[in-house]
């Protein structure tokens, strides 16, 4: 290597990780492979296997990466607004690594920023008067909400209302007058978004407000069926 040549950059997890991340990111999780990931870095494929064992940890390193981004629950907020930060986020975080759809409760192989985010989730509930069995209801409706929607938005054509609405205009616009005669409220539905357009955030925070509220709806029974010889 001359002296003109820059620096060789040595390899680490850290940045073998954070390369990953930026390719998933890009071209989905289609478009990782190690041979990929080895060209992106600069380096021959069997370089990375010092530092990953296989793809198959790799991608636990990169679901933990996703994991670090979300906003653990805080107790000292209530659970209930701490549950909804934290929800916010992990929808926020699935936005950004939407590849990661689908694969942030698979891991057989846990990392510490995944082990330390559900910690604090039975935490937060336990330390503001949920039961075990109360906290497990709770955590599996909330994931299952943010990740049922992650996966939907993963599949949208559009990203903003104002695309929502443009789309709701082509549809009705392509829809012939028969048809629209047989199916008259989804028509007014469709017509009304023409012109509003769809605005996921605003679905998205509808949804899990419904859905806190309820739990708090829920509560004094659930801790009347706690304590069954009271």
């Amino acid at each position: 290597m001359s002296r003109d040549d820059p620096p060789r950059q040595t390899l680490r997890v850290d940045r073998v990780v954070t390369t990953a991340l930026d390719v998933a990111d890009r071209d989905g999780l289609d478009g990782l492979s190690m041979r990929a990931l080895a060209q992106t870095l600069g380096v021959v494929p069997m370089a990375l296997y010092k530092h990953v064992a296989n793809k198959d940890e790799l991608l636990d390193g990169m679901v933990d990466r996703v994991w670090a981004e979300v906003q653990a629950p805080d107790p000292a907020l209530g659970w209930r607004e701490a549950m909804r930060r934290r929800s916010v986020s992990l929808r926020d975080a699935l936005r950004r690594h939407r590849w990661a759809v689908g694969l942030m409760e698979s891991r057989m192989r846990p990392g510490p920023a995944n082990l330390a985010q559900h910690d604090a989730m039975m935490g937060c509930l336990g330390r503001s008067g949920f039961s075990f069995r109360t906290t497990v209801h709770v955590t599996s409706a909330l994931d299952a909400y943010v990740y049922g929607f992650a996966l939907q938005e993963k599949s949208l054509p559009f990203g903003t209302p104002e695309e929502s609405g443009e789309a709701a205009a082509q549809k009705l616009e392509a829809t012939p007058p028969e048809l629209a005669a047989m199916f008259p409220h989804l028509i007014e539905v469709v017509s009304e978004l023409a012109k509003a357009g769809y605005d996921y955030d605003e679905e998205f925070l509808t949804g899990l407000d419904l859905i806190l509220d309820g739990v708090e709806r829920l509560r004094p029974e659930w801790a009347s069926a706690d304590r069954p010889g009271e």
